[in-house]
C-alpha cells in the first residue's frame, strides 16, 4: 500500500492584506516559529509517507526559501523526497477551491512515474496533527476509490468550504457548499487510488479551470466515496481573523499538547537557533507563547511572541500576534494587533483592533 503525497499551496485569500502580499498563506508564520506548511508536511511524514509534491505558486519564493530541499522532514533522500513542482500561471485560487485541475494536470508526471498505490492530497494552510495510517488502511479495505477526510462541526454556518451528507455506512451521498447546526465539514484532504486520479484527469481534462472536489461534486452519481472522520483539533485560517484566534488557541494547554507535544507526530520546521528568552525584573507575562531571542520588559498576555521581538519597559501587549525582528517601545500599547517582520513601535504609541477586526501593521512598517 505505497501511499505519497501531494499538497496544494497555490492558494490564498482576500481576508489578509499584506499579511500576504509578499508571501504564500502557506509561508504564513505560525505559533512562533512555524510556517502552517509545516502541519501538511509533518501530517505526511509522521504516517510514513517519504515521496510529497508540492505545487507553488508564482509567488513562492517565501515558501521555497522555508522548505529548501525538505531536510527538516527527511526528505532530502534520493529515492523519493520533496518536489517542489510550480503552479500554472493561471493556478493562484481563492475562495472554496484548492485543488484546481489545471495545477495538478501541469504535474501529471509526478503522478505517472510513480508506482504507489494511492496519493493523499491535501491543503497546505489548516492547523492539525493528524496520522494518515487509519485513514490508508480503512481506504485500502473500502474499495472505493476515493475516501475524504472530514469532521463534525457543530456550527456548519461558520466553514467555509464543502459539507457532506453520509449514509449508514458513511458513504458520501450528497457535496454541498452551505450548512447549519450540525455538519459533516469537508477537511481539505483525501486519499485517491493513483490510476484513478490520472484517469480523472484524463475524463475532465478539458475542464482544467475547475477544481477537483467541484468536478466530484457534480459528477458523485458515478464516484464512490468513502469517509474517514477526524475527532482531533482543526484550526482553519481563512483570514486574519482565523490566524488570530487559531493562534491564541496555541495558548491553551490542551491544544498545544494535542498540537505539539505528541512525541510520536511531531510537527517540523526549519530550525534556527537563537539564544533563549530575557525577561527583566518587573516584566509579566500570561498565557502567551514567547518565543527565543526575545527580549521582554512589558506585560505580555494572550499573545504569540515571534523571535528577536523587544517589548519595552511599560508595554503591553494584549491579543496580539507579533512576529520577528519587531520592536515595540516603552509604555507602548497593542491590543488585538498582528504585526508583520521588522515593524517599529514608537514609545507610548496606543494600537486597538478587536476580536473581529485586529489591527493589521505591515512589514517594515515604523509607527
Amino acid at each position: 500500500m505505497k501511499t505519497i503525497g501531494l499538497i496544494s499551496a497555490t492558494y490564498t485569500g482576500n481576508g489578509f492584506g499584506g499579511l500576504t502580499k509578499d508571501r504564500t498563506l502557506a509561508s504564513l508564520p505560525f505559533c512562533g516559529r512555524y510556517r502552517l506548511i509545516d502541519f501538511a508536511l509533518s501530517n505526511m511524514v509522521n504516517s510514513g509517507i517519504q515521496t510529497v509534491g508540492v505545487i507553488t505558486p508564482y509567488n513562492s519564493g517565501s515558501l521555497i526559501d522555508h522548505i529548501g530541499t525538505g531536510n527538516p522532514w527527511a526528505l532530502d533522500r534520493k529515492n523519493g523526497g520533496l518536489f517542489l513542482m510550480p503552479g500554472s500561471i493561471y493556478g493562484v485560487q481563492t475562495g472554496e477551491s484548492r485543488f484546481l485541475m489545471r495545477d495538478i494536470l501541469e504535474n501529471k508526471r509526478f503522478l505517472e512515474r510513480d508506482d504507489a498505490d494511492y496519493v493523499i492530497v491535501t491543503g497546505s494552510s489548516d492547523v492539525y496533527n493528524m496520522s494518515f495510517e487509519p485513514l490508508i488502511k480503512k481506504h485500502h479495505e473500502s474499495g472505493k476509490p476515493v475516501t475524504a477526510v472530514y469532521m463534525k462541526v457543530p456550527r456548519g454556518e461558520k466553514y467555509n468550504g464543502y459539507f457532506f451528507d453520509l449514509d449508514d455506512e458513511g458513504n458520501v451521498t450528497a457535496i454541498k457548499s452551505k450548512a447549519s447546526g450540525w455538519a459533516n465539514y469537508f477537511m481539505e484532504c483525501f486519499i485517491i487510488d493513483r490510476q484513478y486520479m490520472l484517469d480523472f484527469l484524463g475524463w475532465f481534462g478539458a475542464l482544467e479551470y475547475m477544481d477537483i472536489f467541484q468536478l466530484m461534486k457534480k459528477n458523485l452519481n458515478n464516484i464512490e466515496m468513502d469517509t474517514y472522520e477526524f475527532k482531533g483539533y482543526l484550526g482553519k485560517v481563512g483570514n486574519t481573523q482565523d490566524y488570530l484566534k487559531v493562534s491564541q488557541d496555541m495558548c491553551v494547554h490542551e491544544i498545544r499538547n494535542e498540537v505539539f507535544n505528541n512525541k510520536e507526530r511531531m510537527i517540523y520546521t526549519k530550525t534556527q537557533d537563537e539564544a533563549p528568552a530575557f525577561f527583566t525584573p518587573g516584566s509579566d507575562v500570561r498565557n502567551s507563547i514567547i518565543s527565543t531571542g526575545c527580549q521582554v520588559e512589558g506585560t505580555v498576555e494572550n499573545s504569540i511572541i515571534f523571535r528577536n521581538v523587544n517589548i519595552g519597559k511599560g508595554a503591553v501587549v494584549k491579543n496580539s500576534i507579533i512576529m520577528m525582528h519587531v520592536d515595540i517601545g516603552d509604555g507602548a500599547m497593542l491590543d488585538n494587533v498582528v504585526a508583520d517582520k521588522y515593524v517599529q513601535i514608537s514609545d507610548r504609541v496606543k494600537i486597538e483592533g478587536d476580536e473581529g477586526e485586529p489591527v493589521i501593521i505591515y512589514k517594515d512598517m515604523k509607527i
